[in-house]
């Protein structure tokens, strides 16, 4: 049975920083694209970074400001956020898909987590 588990969310003030781990177990993600989206209250699941073949991807928002990674001997990823503000509260979810390909769209994800909260004071 796959499972993804993300930990490391909290609440921290604006500027400050957080790094969110998802750790796999049930199949090995190192060839696989793994991404990480977000949702806020009422609002969609958004596209935050993602990891696959060719590289990384970042929305708009988080560039500059998160990078993702990968320990393919931990069958972990991670996101490493600075700068934090307001706008990035939200509930964290790591997602995984059965593809080299990365995608910023969450109807590809074939596995995701339950979903780390992450809430920035002003």
């Amino acid at each position: 049975q796959v499972q993804l588990v993300e930990s490391g969310g909290g609440l921290v003030q604006a500027g400050g920083s957080l790094r969110l781990s998802c750790a796999a177990s049930g199949r090995t993600f190192s060839s696989d694209a793994m991404g990480w989206f977000r949702q806020a209250p009422g609002k969609e699941r958004e596209f935050v970074a993602a990891s696959g073949i060719g590289g990384r991807q970042y929305a708009d928002s988080v560039k500059d400001r998160f990078t993702i990674s990968r320990d393919n001997g931990k069958n972990t990823l991670y996101l490493q956020m600075n700068t934090l503000n307001p706008e990035d509260t939200a509930v964290y979810y790591c997602a995984a898909r059965k593809s080299m390909v990365m995608s910023g769209t969450p109807g590809v994800y074939d596995y995701w987590g339950q979903g780390t909260q992450v809430t920035v004071s002003s």
